[in-house]
């Protein structure tokens, strides 16, 4: 039996026993350090790097070469979903396990949907954002129970069933919705996301239109709720 669990343990641990170098990304340096203290007790895992925002994960990701980027939803310079769409197009076969406070249920999807081969929610023990690790690794989506039963449920029942109004919104629209919630004015929305205060605007209102809001500041309040409701207090500049 013990010659069973080594070679096993080999093989989930790379060639010649080598743990998997895991890509961590978080604006938070609490939540950094927890996650480096559960990842890099693990015999078969280990933090390779680190970064706080989308650009530096850019300038840092080819050069650590990963097994597994560990991506942080809302960031402070880009949006997780645009930060994973990047990494996939610069890195293509990158595992990408998103992780979040955010509500899975207006996340997983879309964060799937982007490239992400798992999502899980940072109100999980350590032992459950452990399995999704290694789950994506082994070549696995990971995505917690609750969102698989309703994930199927919407299969059984048609695409449109059950959908909150913010599942309508496309990524960009969420994005915008997701800067007004952390405390960001239309203008540096633009700013931030390379857009014209024009692009902005008719997003903002089709925003409004899905969501059946009829002004900007019944739309930002809405927006401030959301983010307030993961716990993490929206953004001011």
């Amino acid at each position: 039996m013990a010659k069973i669990n080594s070679t096993r343990h080999k093989a989930e641990t790379g060639t010649a026993g080598h743990p998997k170098k895991i890509f961590v990304v978080d604006d938070h340096p609490m939540m950094r350090e927890g996650l480096r203290s559960i990842i890099n007790r693990e015999p078969d895992l280990t933090i390779c790097a680190e970064a706080e925002n989308a650009r530096q994960t850019l300038a840092q990701i080819e050069k650590a070469a990963p097994d597994l980027a560990l991506v942080d939803v809302t960031l402070p310079d880009k949006s997780g979903l645009e930060l994973v769409k990047d990494l996939k197009a610069l890195c293509p076969a990158l595992p990408i396990l998103a992780i979040s406070m955010h509500d899975e249920t207006l996340y997983a999807e879309r964060m799937l949907r982007a490239g992400a081969k798992g999502y899980i929610n940072k109100h999980q023990p350590p032992a459950e954002l452990l399995k999704a690790i290694r789950g994506v690794l082994a070549g696995h989506l990971y995505v917690s129970t609750e969102v698989s039963e309703t994930f199927l449920k919407r299969f059984a029942k048609g695409a449109t069933a059950n959908r909150s109004p913010l599942e309508t919104l496309t990524d960009r629209e969420f994005e915008i919705f997701q800067l007004l919630g952390q405390g960001h004015a239309a203008k540096e929305i633009a700013q931030q996301l390379c857009l014209s205060d024009k692009t902005v605007a008719v997003h903002n209102a089709n925003i409004r239109h899905k969501l059946k809001i009829n002004t900007t500041a019944q739309l930002i309040r809405l927006a401030v709720e959301s983010d307030e409701s993961t716990g993490r207090p929206p953004r001011r500049s």
